[in-house]
């Protein structure tokens, strides 16, 4: 899956799934969420004092912060309004809390498209800059985009043209989070709201 997954596209994977409840005493959960017709993108959750893991079709992560996680995953109503979103995740706050991640794709990698954008943000930054020097950065340092971070680096450490170098680009993190992750911080918002829509019809009941 492409590392652009939205509140959109991962709502229309899951649509038709279900909630298991496995296990659930205190903070110490057990959730299985699955179409009952597939298992494609089907995805757990389990809880501990202080801990939740995830695991699925789009990897396995573990992340640490409040004794019930639960709580700390809960999205708040003034945050999804600001957001404009049903899920509003915070992908780079609670990237933060996490003490393992999926090891097919991680959490976060180099992206040639943003390595491109902050290239050009850089020159934007800067006045007169002339079509030889768009030139040479062209020929010199976008041709080595997409053969990944160090090469990408290590071009822009060597360009020179002129006066004009890249002083202290290395400070530029060229990092984004990666679909997987982001796939599970949505299934993690979801879930646990359709986890709080059935205690709450249970009390109700």
């Amino acid at each position: 899956m492409s590392n652009l997954v939205t509140e959109q596209t991962f709502l229309k994977y899951v649509a038709e799934h279900r909630m298991t409840v496995l296990l659930d005493n205190g903070v110490y959960r057990h959730l299985r969420f699955a179409n009952p017709r597939s298992s494609n993108m089907s995805f757990e959750v389990v809880t501990w004092p202080n801990y939740l893991a995830y695991a699925g079709d789009m990897g396995s992560y573990v992340f640490s912060r409040l004794e019930d996680m639960f709580q700390f995953f809960r999205t708040p109503e003034n945050y999804r309004s600001s957001k404009g979103d049903v899920l509003a995740i915070n992908p780079c706050y609670w990237g933060e809390k996490l003490q393992a991640h999926d090891h097919v794709d991680g959490y976060k990698k180099y992206s040639a498209d943003l390595f491109r954008a902050r290239i050009q943000d850089w020159l934007d930054d800067r006045e007169l800059v002339s079509p030889e020097l768009l030139e040479a950065v062209k020929d010199e340092v976008l041709c080595y985009a997409d053969e990944g971070e160090d090469a990408a680096r290590r071009a822009v450490h060597d360009f020179e043209h002129g006066d004009f170098q890249f002083h202290d680009f290395w400070e530029v993190d060229l990092k984004e989070h990666t679909g997987r992750y982001l796939w599970c911080c949505y299934a993690l918002t979801w879930g646990i709201a359709q986890y709080d829509a059935h205690k709450a019809a249970q009390e109700a009941a």
